[in-house]
């Protein structure tokens, strides 16, 4: 037992000595150089359909009437860093790539559970290492007919269909994620009706505290062509709108807060799956825009504008009008569209972005508060509560 304990222990310090060695082969003179051997960085692709915006200082804030006298929004001047920005707003075919996703993974992990062939190998942080997506070629195969009862789950049967087919049960679309809490992790309760965080024996925060879990249902709401629209026939839109390939181009509508964010994680999973793949550092991570952000790139480098083509006016001198919104009340047609346009249907602002004024509200990831806009910082302001509640 002695002989092999020695031999075993010449066998560690052979392999420390090695180490040593190597380390002391790659000393340059006892200088500070760095760690050595880390990864070349190319210089970063534009992503996707995105848009570079500078750094640079405005005046956010009202630049005209403010019709209620409210003077909740006083203009200050604020710096904000440089950014990517989506170009156009989110698309029904774009986001229909996020439902998708959630489609084929729910049943991808259901089916994984009677079946080897469709387990998802993971890294160590539950990252997918091959994409998640299924090959719906075995929903049609007569000899996959063993896995039709289990797909099925996901769907409503045509003798119950409301519609005369099968559809989807999109309650159970559910996008699970989690995220860290930065402010727990600085000991802030954002609550003050939080209960107070676990601690070990030192008195520290328990880790495992700071990690908030979300379940998301992510299928649009498509009730919101009805709900927001009283009395008025809007079926149609409600049924077809994120259904059908007519309306791809067309911005998505009828999601939430906490849909957006948790698209936003998913967009970020698909690139960091994609560059684990190819083994390369991830270069950034997506989320919604701070309302600083999103102001400064809306106005396109104009200052004390009203719109982002400039002027007083939401038409042109031939009488065009320049965004889609509601024009003359009951003359919605007037701008070119009764409803939600094509995304990119007007000129772009002097960044290259598009509808930066009409068309359909967007999300950024502040809330409002009156106090907040004197409050909060003016390199990078953002004013979030509870750091993820909509």
């Amino acid at each position: 037992m002695h002989y092999f304990k020695r031999k075993e222990v010449r066998a560690i310090l052979a392999v420390l000595a090695a180490i040593i060695v190597g380390s002391a082969a790659k000393d340059l003179g006892g200088e500070l150089t760095g760690v050595q051997g880390r990864p070349i960085i190319m210089q970063e692709l534009p992503p996707y359909g995105m848009v570079l915006i500078p750094q640079g200082s405005f005046n956010m804030g009202l630049n005209d009437e403010d019709a209620l006298f409210a003077m909740n929004a006083p203009a200050k001047v604020v710096s904000v860093d440089a950014f990517w920005i989506d170009q156009t707003e989110i698309t029904n075919n774009e986001y229909r790539q996020f439902v998708t996703y959630v489609i084929d993974s729910i049943t991808r992990r259901m089916l994984g559970e009677q079946f080897d062939e469709f387990l998802i190998m993971e890294d160590a942080n539950g990252n997918p290492l091959e994409p998640a997506l299924l090959n719906w070629g075995v929903k049609y195969s007569s000899k996959n007919a063993d896995y039709l009862d289990i797909i099925n789950m996901l769907y409503t049967p045509v003798a119950e269909s409301a519609t005369g087919g099968k559809t989807l049960k999109v309650k159970k679309l559910l996008y699970a994620y989690s995220w860290v809490n930065y402010h727990k992790v600085l000991g802030w309760t954002p609550n003050a009706t939080d209960e107070p965080l676990p601690v070990d024996e030192n008195g520290d925060i328990i880790a495992s505290s700071y990690i908030e879990r979300e379940s998301i249902p992510v299928y649009p709401d498509t009730l919101v062509w009805i709900r927001d629209f009283n009395l008025a026939y809007n079926e149609p839109l409600t049924l077809r709108y994120f259904a059908h390939p007519s309306y791809d181009d067309y911005p998505v509508v009828g999601i939430n807060w906490k849909q957006a964010t948790a698209f936003c994680h998913w967009r970020t999973n698909t690139l960091i799956s994609y560059f684990n793949r190819i083994r390369r550092p991830v270069p950034h991570s997506y989320r919604l825009p701070t309302e600083a952000e999103w102001e400064f790139a809306a106005r396109g480098g104009l200052l004390g504008q009203k719109y982002p083509w400039g002027g007083l006016y939401t038409y042109n001198i031939a009488g065009c009008y320049l965004a889609n919104f509601l024009p003359q009340r009951g003359r919605y047609g007037l701008d070119g569209g009764v409803k939600t346009l094509p995304v990119g249907s007007f000129e772009p602002n002097d960044f290259g972005l598009f509808d930066m004024a009409g068309n359909v509200s967007e999300w950024t990831n502040a809330t409002y508060e009156e106090k907040t806009s004197q409050q909060v910082h003016d390199l990078n302001p953002s004013f979030q509560f509870n750091a993820q509640e909509g």
